[in-house]
Parts: structure tokens; C-alpha cells; sequence
């Protein structure tokens, strides 16, 4: 039995093990969650609690990991390995973007994860933020950035 999408629904899956990747996510909520924004329902899923059922009730999602070994995190790619075929055939096409904390470059954990989308047939909508280096407080302002931009694109019927 198909689960339909709940109306204008982003989901946020975000792997946030660290004051610091909490403080991503949380822009990345508050931002999807402007006052201005008022038709979409923004949901916030850890990806080790995320299934299938958040997926497939989803008009768009937003993921978030840090960078480990070059790679996303052991929690992204559970959630990926449990949503994967369940997934495929029905949410082709959904919206995405992706934030990542990297201490280095990041670009082994965008490819990984683009991957694994492009599988999907999943369509980056924006361009990936890679929060890169050093911790900084302007992370926070880009990625409250990304989630209202998400939103307010969606609230807009452009997804």
C-alpha cells in the first residue's frame, strides 16, 4: 500500500552528533520553519529513527551529515541502506539538498551521497553547503539559510 505525500511536507534528516552539527540542524529547522513560511509542514528526523513512511510522506527533503573518513556519516548511510528500495520506484524525482560539516574538503562525502541519490533519482534542488574547515558561526546563518530557501521554494509550489 503506497503511502501519498502529505501536503507540502519537508523532512529533515540530519545526523547531528556534536554541539556544533546540533547548532547546522537547528538553523536548518529554524530556517524551514520561518514565521513567513506558513504551508509547509517541517519535519525533523533523526536518520537512525528515519523510515521509508517519512520518506514517502515527504514533497522534499533536506539531509545533513558530518564528513567521517571522507565519507557520510555510519548513520546517513543506514538510513539510506533501510529507505533505499522501498523508495525507489515511488519518490523519484523528490527535491533534495544536502548540508555536510567537514573538517576537511568534504568532497568524498558529497560524491557518496550523491550517489546514493542519483540511485534514487533524487533531484538536487540547491547546491550542496559544505561547511568546511574550522567551525565558524557563519555555518549557522547559511544552513538557517538552506531551510528557508527550501521551504519557502516549496510553500511556493515550486516542487
Amino acid at each position: 500500500m503506497a503511502v501519498e505525500p502529505t501536503p507540502k511536507r519537508l523532512l529533515i534528516v540530519a545526523h547531528a552528533p556534536s554541539p556544533n552539527t546540533r547548532a547546522l540542524a537547528d538553523a536548518v529547522i529554524r530556517g524551514a520553519s520561518h514565521p513567513d513560511i506558513g504551508g509547509v509542514d517541517v519535519r525533523s528526523v533523526a536518520p537512525l529513527e528515519a523510515g521509508p513512511a517519512d520518506v514517502l510522506a515527504a514533497r522534499a527533503i533536506i539531509l545533513g551529515t558530518t564528513e567521517n573518513l571522507g565519507y557520510m556519516s555510519g548513520a546517513l548511510k543506514d538510513f539510506f541502506d533501510r529507505i533505499y528500495y522501498t523508495c525507489l520506484e515511488k519518490t523519484q524525482g523528490l527535491p533534495y539538498a544536502l548540508f555536510i560539516r567537514a573538517g576537511h574538503d568534504g568532497t568524498g562525502t558529497r560524491r557518496a551521497v550523491e550517489s546514493i541519490a542519483t540511485g534514487l533519482r533524487w533531484r538536487l534542488v540547491q547546491d550542496v553547503l559544505i561547511c568546511r574547515g574550522a567551525f565558524q558561526d557563519g555555518f549557522a546563518e547559511q544552513c538557517e539559510a538552506l531551510g528557508m530557501t527550501m521551504a519557502a521554494a516549496l510553500d511556493a509550489g515550486l516542487y
